[in-house]
C-alpha cells in the first residue's frame, strides 16, 4: 500500500470460502467515498431484491447468476459489469459458485 494508491493483485483471492447454502461478504476497501466488498455466493443462494441509497457498480468475477434490475431479469457471467442509480430495486441469485465485487459510491 501507498499513500497515493491501494493495490489488490488479485480480487477473487479475497472472497471468503463460501460453505454449501451460504453467502459471505469482505469489504476490503473504505473511504470516505467508496466502500469495496467481495461476494461469495454458494450455487441457488440469492440476495433478494433491495435498494441501495447510492449509486454501485456490481463487476461478476467468477459464476453464472441471474441478476435482475428494475423489471428486466437477465443472465450474467464472469466479465459482467453493471452501474446502478441510486434506489434501483436489484436481486442477484447464483446459478454456480460466483464471486462478486461490490463498488457502493458515496
Amino acid at each position: 500500500m501507498s499513500d497515493l494508491y491501494t493495490l489488490f493483485p488479485d480480487l477473487a483471492a479475497l472472497a471468503p470460502e463460501v460453505p454449501a447454502d451460504a453467502i459471505l461478504s469482505r469489504t476490503f476497501y473504505k473511504d470516505d467515498r467508496l466502500s469495496a466488498m467481495v461476494f461469495s455466493f454458494a450455487p441457488g443462494q440469492e440476495l433478494s431484491e433491495h435498494t441501495s441509497a447510492f449509486p454501485a457498480v456490481l463487476h461478476f468475477l467468477s459464476g453464472r447468476a441471474r441478476l435482475t434490475l428494475g423489471d428486466v431479469a437477465t443472465t450474467v457471467e464472469a466479465g459482467a459489469w453493471v452501474h446502478m442509480t441510486p434506489r434501483l430495486p436489484h436481486s442477484v441469485v447464483a446459478e454456480t459458485p460466483v464471486v462478486m465485487l461490490l463498488l457502493m459510491l458515496r
